[in-house]
C-alpha cells in the first residue's frame, strides 16, 4: 500500500501555531508581573499614607502620634522617678541626675500637652504597666542598690526613645511634631549624659537589654488613634522644681505656622 502523500502547509502552519504560541507565553510572563505588582498593596508607602491624616501642620502619621503619646508617657514616670531620686539618692550625682528629669520632664510635658492639644490628640494621665513596674522596683530598694536601679533602669529607657526621637525627626511632615522632637532630642540627651555620670551604669548589660529589644516584632501592632474633635485634657503633672524650665540650654521652639498655611 503506497504511502500517503503529505498534506501541503501542515507543517508550515504547524510551526507558525508553535511560534505563536511561544511568543503569547512570552508576552503573558511579562506583563503579568506589572498587573500583579501595580495592584499589590502593604507597601511602605501604601502603610505611611494608610496612617497619615491630614492637619493644618502638615500629615501627621501613626508614628508621629505614637511619638507624641510617647513623650507624655515618658514624663508620667520619669518625672516622680527624678523626684524620688532627689530624696533617696545616696550620693550628689544621682541626686542631680534626678533633677535634670524633674526640670526636663516638666518642661516637656508642658510642650507636649500643648503639641497634643493643637494637633486634637488625646494623651494618657496615667504611666503604662511596665512604667509602673519600675516604680514599683525603685521604690522597693533603699541604699547604693536603689542608686544603681535607678541609673540602669532610667538609662535603659531614654536609650530606648532616644532612637525613636531620631527616627520621627528625620521623617516627620508635621511641623509640630519636628519641633517637639528637637526638644526631646535635647532634653532625652541631657538625661542620658546625667545618668551615665552617676557611675553606676552597666554599659554590658545595657547592650545586651538595647539587642535584645531591637529584634523585629512578628507582627505589626496597629497604629495609635488619630485625631478627635474634643480630646480629654491631659492632667498636668506637678513640678517640684522651683523653676518649670530646665537649667540647661534648650533651643528656642520655631513659631508654628499660621492656622491655614
Amino acid at each position: 500500500m503506497r504511502p500517503r502523500p503529505p498534506i501541503k502547509g501542515r507543517g508550515i502552519f504547524s510551526g507558525t501555531g508553535v511560534i505563536i504560541t511561544g511568543l503569547a507565553a512570552t508576552l503573558a510572563a511579562l506583563v503579568f508581573p506589572i498587573w500583579s505588582y501595580s495592584d499589590r498593596a502593604g507597601t511602605g508607602v501604601d502603610v505611611l499614607n494608610a496612617q497619615s491624616v491630614s492637619t493644618q501642620y502638615g500629615p501627621l502619621s501613626a508614628l508621629d502620634r505614637e511619638f507624641v503619646t510617647k513623650v507624655r508617657l515618658a514624663g508620667l514616670w520619669e518625672l516622680p522617678a527624678g523626684r524620688q531620686a532627689q530624696q533617696k539618692g545616696t550620693t550628689e550625682a544621682v541626686r542631680t541626675a534626678g533633677q535634670h528629669l524633674v526640670e526636663g520632664h516638666t518642661f516637656l510635658d508642658e510642650r507636649v500637652r500643648t503639641v497634643a492639644s493643637r494637633l486634637g490628640l488625646a494623651l494618657p494621665n496615667e504611666p503604662n504597666d511596665q512604667q509602673k513596674g519600675w516604680l514599683a522596683e525603685l521604690n522597693a530598694t533603699q541604699g547604693v542598690e536603689y542608686d544603681r536601679k535607678f541609673a540602669n533602669i532610667l538609662r535603659l529607657a531614654h536609650g530606648r526613645v532616644f532612637s525613636v526621637v531620631a527616627q520621627v525627626r528625620a521623617s516627620t511632615r508635621n511641623s509640630l511634631v519636628r519641633e517637639l522632637a528637637d526638644d526631646a532630642n535635647t532634653t532625652v540627651l541631657d538625661h542620658i549624659k546625667i545618668l551615665e555620670a552617676t557611675g553606676y551604669v552597666d554599659f554590658d548589660a545595657l547592650a545586651r537589654d538595647m539587642a535584645a529589644a531591637s529584634t523585629p516584632p512578628i507582627t505589626f501592632s496597629p497604629g495609635p488613634p488619630g485625631p478627635t474633635t474634643d480630646p480629654s485634657p491631659a492632667v498636668p503633672v506637678t513640678p517640684v522644681a522651683p523653676s518649670p524650665y530646665p537649667s540647661y540650654t534648650l533651643p528656642p521652639a520655631a513659631a508654628s505656622p499660621p492656622p491655614g498655611s
